[in-house]
This record gives C-alpha cells, sequence and structure tokens, in this order.
C-alpha cells in the first residue's frame, strides 16, 4: 500500500506545472534608486551588441552603475534561435545576475559560429560546460517561463520603445542613438546627474 501511495504522488508531481508562475527576474546592475534609468535592448549574436558589452559597458559601468548614479536593465530582443537559447542561459538561475550574460557576450565568437542551429547549440553547449556555472544545460533550453519572458521583452521593445535593431539603448525613456560611441553616451550622462 505505501509503495501505491509513494508512486500515486510521484505521477502526480510529475504532472504539476514547474514554475509555471514563477516571476522571471530581469538582469540587472546598479541602485534601482538611481536618477538615470537604462534599458538595454540586446541579442546575443549581435556582433555590435557584444562590442557594447566588452568596449563600452566596463567604462558605463565604472563612471556610472558603481557609483550609483545609473541603473541598467539587460532586456532581451533575440534575433534568431541561437540568440534565443542564448538568452534562456542567461536567465537559466533566474537570479538577475548579470554573469552569465557578460561571459556569453565576451565568448561569442567561441559560439557563434556555425552553419545550422545545431552547431551553434552544441557550441553553446560546451562553452557552458566549461564554465563554473554548473548549468543544466538541457533544463534552461526546455524552461518555457523563461523563454515566455525573453519573447515578452522583444514584443515590448518594439511596442514601447519602436526597437528595429540591437543594440538599442534607452536612457529615461528615450531612445539614445549610437550607444557604442562612449565618449557622447558619457557627455549625455552627465548632463542628467
Amino acid at each position: 500500500m505505501k509503495k501505491i501511495i509513494i508512486t500515486s504522488i510521484y505521477v502526480f508531481l510529475c504532472f504539476l506545472p514547474v514554475n509555471s508562475n514563477a516571476e522571471i527576474k530581469s538582469i540587472s546592475e546598479g541602485n534601482s534608486n538611481a536618477k538615470i534609468k537604462l534599458i538595454i535592448f540586446e541579442s546575443l549574436t549581435c556582433s555590435h551588441c557584444a562590442n557594447f558589452h566588452n568596449n563600452v559597458y566596463p567604462n558605463l559601468k565604472k563612471d556610472f552603475i558603481d557609483s550609483g548614479l545609473a541603473y541598467i536593465e539587460f532586456r532581451n530582443f533575440p534575433l534568431d534561435i541561437a540568440a534565443l537559447n542564448g538568452s534562456k542561459i542567461a536567465h537559466c538561475k533566474n537570479d538577475g545576475n548579470s554573469k552569465i550574460l557578460h561571459y556569453l557576450f565576451e565568448n561569442q565568437k567561441n559560439w557563434v559560429k556555425g552553419k545550422t542551429i545545431d552547431q551553434l547549440n552544441e557550441n553553446i553547449k560546451i562553452l557552458i560546460k566549461k564554465s563554473n556555472f554548473n548549468l543544466d544545460y538541457k533544463k534552461c533550453l526546455d524552461d518555457k517561463n523563461v523563454e515566455n519572458h525573453i519573447l515578452e521583452d522583444r514584443i515590448e521593445g518594439v511596442k514601447k520603445f519602436k526597437v528595429e535593431a540591437t543594440p538599442t539603448l534607452i536612457i529615461n525613456g528615450e531612445k539614445f542613438e549610437n550607444p557604442s560611441n562612449y565618449k557622447k553616451l558619457k557627455k549625455y550622462l552627465e548632463k542628467l546627474i
């Protein structure tokens, strides 16, 4: 009898929706009460987005985010299936931490190569296995709540901010042109302080 009850409970639990109403945390950094609020819409396979992360973002972080002057939220705007899968990996821990996102951009050239989505998926899987993030790759890719969150970001980007390309930077609700020019960006942000 005990075995039947345990088996019944196990079967019941297997069919429960996992995280069906779980809130997915946005990936962000900085003081959420900062005067300057930045939103950046990115695609993980976009070379211009990787350029922003690797060449502009470190200065932005040092000058504005770490000092508490600005808050940044990284929004998803996948341009292809590989970028969607990368975003799922970045959000997999659902802790709002940006480490995995930065890691994927820093190593973009190592995984965004190949002729098929299967090759790109294998590349990102290998990259994640080499990391110390301890992620279950398949579980990350199968998470429908995360997928919906990512697609909702993309829809909001189009509807609310008229995002057409990546990266698109929104500063206090207004679109900022050419976020890859840090000198121009810094000058603009300094006027907002």
